[in-house]
């Protein structure tokens, strides 16, 4: 069962009670019968480790790695000398 944490709006009395998640809130103070107002703290739970991603769990599309050496096919190689580019064709006047 939670913990949840109320303040006092109108005496500042701050306590802790532990609720079921079907139970009413409090809505007056113990000490004063003020109004209360429930408190909101960061969540207690950290996810560490792997598995917690959605990267974990699945593999890149298309990452099928062969199992031929990588000798066997030859790297791609830069042309060494390119032709110049020849002149567009210049338009017809007419």
């Amino acid at each position: 069962m939670p913990t949840y944490a109320y303040a006092c709006k109108d005496c500042g009395h701050a306590f802790d009670i532990v609720q079921s998640f079907t139970d009413s809130s409090l809505t007056s103070c113990p000490e004063c019968q003020g109004a209360l107002r429930k408190k909101f703290n960061s969540v207690g739970v950290v996810f560490k480790g792997s598995g917690f991603y959605r990267t974990d769990s699945r593999d890149s599309k298309g990452s099928t790695v062969s199992a031929a050496p990588a000798a066997s096919s030859p790297a791609p190689t830069a042309p060494a000398a390119s032709a110049p580019a020849s002149p567009a064709p210049a338009a017809a006047a007419s």
